[in-house]
């Protein structure tokens, strides 16, 4: 068993069309604490997702905002700094930074980006976070320089300072981005319907992301383990996971906190209603359920 101990946190993964403001709002308006989008640049069916995440923020008043995850081939890592303090600042400290190695390397190449294989997409990733974190530290002094591989940044000045420690948390799936997870990130973020064997993946991947953050000389509670749950619904009867009645939600998702430090719970679905019920039924059960058996 494994808990990390974390506040818990229940969001909503939502699609970034017409309807993307409405679902925002009712999150907000329900006291969700997460509202997130995903990023598809080259998918002209969706708004571009960080015009979205910025007119959301000016929208809404409490609710935090997030990529899910952002794709860093398509959004160079020192302008995405820049941006992601910049929002943070704008919005009183409620971004948060997902982000993605990028997938679909045919379609990033169409935009411009360069069709990286999955290796390669690592070390980027590996870069770019770097390079995000010192444009973000201005009480390092000098100007940042990096000189990578994939990304070349040279005498940069620093800033400005978000409003507060933005977390990027990191979609990941393969041991090397596990390990990369463990290494830099502050939160896993994946999809639990792309887990090889749903929760049962679990053990493995946070084994993973522990070592990898044992060797990088952090504590593997550094990394808050997040998921994004696609298919759900409320239903009478228990048929699956996150598709019964509240009470099923509510077990389940206390077990996925307390059994494999699962600590923010994110649905899809783009429904009204599930989003609602969410938040004024399951939320705080699964949080008094969970403090209780944390003692």
């Amino acid at each position: 068993m494994t808990d990390y101990g974390h506040d818990l946190l229940f969001g909503t993964f939502v699609t970034p069309g017409e309807k993307a403001l409405d679902l925002t709002l009712t999150a907000d308006r329900a006291g969700l604490d997460l509202v997130t989008f995903q990023d598809h640049p080259y998918q002209p069916a969706f708004l571009d997702t960080w015009t979205l995440l910025s007119y959301a923020a000016a929208r809404t008043e409490r609710v935090r905002l997030s990529g899910n995850v952002l794709n860093l081939p398509l959004r160079p890592p020192a302008v995405l700094a820049r941006a992601a303090a910049s929002l943070d600042i704008l919005s009183g400290g409620r971004l948060e930074l997902g982000l993605g190695a990028g997938a679909f390397g045919d379609s990033i190449a169409a935009m411009g980006g360069r069709h990286l294989t999955p290796a390669q997409g690592v070390d980027a990733l590996a870069e770019g976070i770097g390079i995000i974190r010192d444009l973000w530290n201005v009480d390092a002094r000098g100007r940042v320089d990096h000189q990578g591989t994939y990304y070349t940044v040279s005498g940069a000045k620093r800033g400005p300072r978000p409003a507060h420690d933005i977390s990027i948390w990191v979609g990941a799936y393969k041991p090397r981005m596990l390990a990369l997870t463990g290494a830099l990130g502050d939160g896993w973020l994946p999809t639990m319907d792309y887990l090889p064997h749903g929760p049962a993946s679990l053990p493995d991947a946070n084994a993973r992301i522990d070592e990898a953050a044992a060797g990088a000389g952090r504590s593997p509670a550094a990394v808050r383990r997040l998921m994004n749950f696609m298919q759900v619904g409320f239903s009478p009867t228990g048929r699956g996971l996150l598709d019964g009645p509240p009470a099923q939600w509510t077990d389940q998702l206390a077990d996925l906190a307390l059994t494999h430090g699962i600590s923010a719970f994110i649905i899809g679905g783009d429904d009204h209603a599930v989003a609602e019920r969410f938040a004024a039924e399951v939320a705080p059960a699964v949080r008094d359920l969970v403090k209780r058996e944390r003692g």
